[in-house]
């Protein structure tokens, strides 16, 4: 591919990524979703006009990275320590039961290999943080004890999902599963956890002081930037997948972060302000590549859609991922329209869904109809919960406790 027909790609990706989202949005579903539409009019399942390359690849790979960081970097840890045990129930309840329900599935009913049924389960665990907290901010209940709650476990759910996400791409990397290079991933994180705060703290010094004697703008995008891909660099040669690394500079820089067992870490909230101000341009350009590449490395029209198999994955595995998040909520003991609607609200894959759907594919651990079905699930789980969550707080809303 020549550069002028790599331009005119790029301009295609992100004109339309944008449309589409703009779409989405508008008909009440998450942009995410919109973005991974426009990939699949473009691609092989519809129109056919891109294809795949190494180069979008290479984009979309700094897109996630981007993005985890930006996952990390809301992550708000002090808000597990607000709602304490409640919120510790619903996420390892809802991160363990769907996990294990759908492996189970996967490994017993659908005969699929170990690894094949892992990832699955592994998919069905994430929740979409981003997600749950738009749809809150948007109902106004963000601070509100059932938003409390479901930031809170989400924000566990999140750093749980991410650890299990480095695990399995190891089990990919190493061609099947290893206690030993399981263990090697959980010390590094665990390392990672406690040398953060000390690192979030001497860089953002570093970065903070060279910005202000600077005299060239652009230095806190620049400095951060490279900071990320340091990250995902280092984070590859320990064994682990490269956006954890994003994932990892996020959560250092957070204005949010705190060390383990409640000690307070103080940070610059302002110069933290600045980061995610004048980083949002630029995950904002980069992640809706990675989605449209989703959509694009779906290939519908190979799928047999006559044959019983996909039809019956997608919708055990929707049972699944919906039943397994309301399974945590369930054990909290709060009146049932407060647990269901934080059952509802952890429910939303949405992007962290997609990441762990494409890395099983990318690793050539699922085949096109078993990605297929992920990403049916992901969608359906991402667009439901919002519209069931806005119906339910205009019946149900008066019984919950403000």
């Amino acid at each position: 591919m020549d550069t002028s027909t790599f331009f005119l790609y790029l301009l295609i990706i992100l004109l339309t990524a944008r449309l589409f989202a703009e779409i989405a949005v508008r008909l009440g579903a998450p942009s995410v979703i919109g973005e991974l539409m426009a990939g699949v009019v473009l691609g092989p399942s519809l129109l056919g006009v891109l294809e795949p390359n190494e180069v979008l690849k290479l984009l979309a790979e700094i897109g996630i990275i981007l993005l985890l960081f930006e996952v990390g970097l809301e992550t708000d840890a002090r808000q597990l320590m607000k709602t304490g045990k409640q919120s510790s129930i619903v996420a390892i309840a809802g991160f363990f039961a769907p996990f294990l329900l759908g492996f189970g599935m996967a490994y017993y009913m659908f005969h699929l290999e170990l690894l094949v049924s892992l990832f699955i389960g592994g998919t069905l665990t994430a929740t979409s943080i981003g997600i749950t907290i738009r749809v809150l901010s948007d109902l106004k209940r963000q601070q509100n004890k059932e938003g409390q709650i479901v930031l809170g476990a989400a924000v566990l759910d999140d750093v749980m999902g991410v650890v299990l996400l480095a695990i399995l791409y190891e089990f990919s990397v190493a061609g099947g599963v290893s206690l030993i290079n399981a263990s090697k991933v959980l010390i590094f994180v665990s390392l990672f956890f406690v040398l953060a705060p000390m690192a979030a703290r001497f860089m953002s010094m570093l970065i903070r002081r060279f910005d202000s004697v600077s005299e060239i703008p652009g230095l806190i995008p620049t400095s951060i930037v490279s900071l990320v891909l340091f990250f995902a660099w280092l984070a590859h040669a320990v064994g682990a997948p490269e956006l954890l690394g994003g994932f990892a500079a996020g959560l250092a820089l957070s204005r949010r972060f705190f060390l383990p067992f409640g000690v307070a870490l103080k940070t610059d909230t302002d110069f933290s302000g600045r980061i995610e101000t004048q980083m949002r341009p630029i995950i904002q350009l980069f992640t809706p590549i990675f989605f449209v590449m989703v959509g694009l490395s779906l290939n519908l029209r190979e799928i047999d859609w006559t044959s019983p198999f996909i039809w019956l994955f997608s919708l055990i595995f929707l049972i699944v991922a919906i039943a397994g998040k309301l399974l945590g909520s369930l054990l909290i003991r709060e009146s049932w329209p407060m647990r269901t609607i934080i059952g509802l609200a952890m429910v939303p894959r949405g992007e962290v869904g997609l990441i762990f759907a494409e890395l099983g594919r990318v690793s050539g651990i699922f085949d096109n109809e078993v990605y297929a079905g992920m990403v049916i699930v992901i969608a359906l789980t991402t667009i439901m919960p919002p519209l069931l969550m806005k119906w339910f707080y205009g019946h149900w809303g008066s019984k919950l406790a403000a």
